[in-house]
């Protein structure tokens, strides 16, 4: 099976199994382990914050910086299209009882200030409204095909968050993949966020986990809630081991993007499929089946058929995710499939 499905799909490297073999552990919910501490202390130092806390999930990595920045009762502007606001069950309102704000997202994942203006009451002390206390960016953005939000408009949202006194949390999933794809170190990026969450479990490829990174004070209500939730782990350096390698070999995704513009030139020769080639910024291919023949679920069940997984990923589109499990013979192959479906009809 070609998995195209997700880079949540990597499973960790010969190096990772090794770091994981020889971790040095101790008790993390006592600060204890070692290998725990330096995974923090790495991915505090490269993304230019002041402390970090591993996380067994980027869901609980989003979740808990929601809460330690925005009260109960509040609300947070979030894209409409995000993965906050889409994938992650509630939780803020579940959990904390914080309110959604969903704000129109462009093609590019950018959520216009003149949308984002629009959160705020007119009257900020009439005790109806629920008042914006977090903006919530993503970079890249899933559901926009793996887009990059550039600096000039992350620097704008920061200006935008500064002058009404809000945080920015990032959701970086695959902030290393904008900063890889960009050219740009990871620090600059995560500078213009208050806090950061970023996942070692999709293209750094190791098998667990994600991280929460800003200032201590932060970082210090970020474990207690963590602990609250359910986050606390013990020996959690075979975690962390996988996720050190991650990070120093983050430099290896820009095979995975490679492979993404392979693929999305591949589709964009095939007739019945409508994509955008020049929109794949890194590892995310979005594409649409034309084919009246298919629906997106009895294309997607062709292509497994036929040794494809790939998703669909919203308003019917097809999602492609390149990763360090496939190669450029897999993606040749995956342009197969799919014309060979294509050519055959529904199954």
């Amino acid at each position: 099976m070609i998995e195209l499905r997700s880079d949540t799909f990597t499973l960790p490297t010969t190096a990772m199994i090794k770091a994981i073999a020889d971790a040095p552990l101790g008790d993390d919910v006592y600060g204890e382990d070692p290998t725990v501490r330096a995974l923090e202390e790495l991915a505090a130092d490269t993304l230019g914050k002041q402390a970090a806390c591993l996380m067994p999930s980027g869901t609980m990595a989003n979740l808990t910086s929601i809460m330690a920045q925005a009260p109960r009762g509040s609300k947070i502007l979030v894209g409409a299209e995000s993965d906050i606001y889409i994938y992650e069950a509630a939780g803020a309102t579940v959990c904390g009882g914080i309110m959604y704000e969903p704000i129109p997202t462009q093609p590019d994942g950018r959520l216009l200030l003149s949308d984002l203006v629009k959160g705020f009451p007119d009257d900020a002390d009439d005790p109806q409204f629920a008042l914006p206390a977090l903006i919530c960016l993503e970079n890249t953005h899933n559901r926009c095909g793996g887009r990059i939000l550039a600096l000039c408009y992350l620097a704008d949202v920061r200006r935008f968050a500064d002058e009404r006194g809000l945080p920015v949390h990032l959701d970086g999933a695959r902030i290393f993949n904008a900063a890889v794809a960009s050219g740009l170190p990871v620090a600059e990026i995560a500078g213009y966020a208050d806090s950061v969450q970023f996942c070692l479990s999709k293209g750094l490829s190791a098998p667990i986990g994600s991280i929460v990174v800003g200032r201590t004070a932060f970082i210090d209500r970020i474990r207690r809630i963590r602990k609250m939730l359910g986050g606390g782990m013990r020996q959690a350096g075979v975690i962390a081991a996988a996720g050190i390698v991650g990070i120093n070999s983050a430099s290896r995704l820009v095979e995975d993007h490679a492979n993404a513009r392979r693929l999305a030139s591949g589709l964009a020769e095939l007739a019945g499929v409508e994509i955008e080639p020049a929109a794949v910024q890194t590892n995310i291919v979005m594409f649409r089946i034309t084919d009246d023949r298919f629906t997106w679920q009895t294309f997607v069940d062709s292509a497994r058929v036929q040794g494809l997984a790939v998703t669909e990923a919203g308003h019917g589109r097809i999602r492609a995710v390149t990763h360090s499990g496939v190669d450029e013979k897999d993606i040749d192959r995956a342009v197969s499939i799919i014309r060979d479906v294509l050519r055959k009809g529904s199954s």
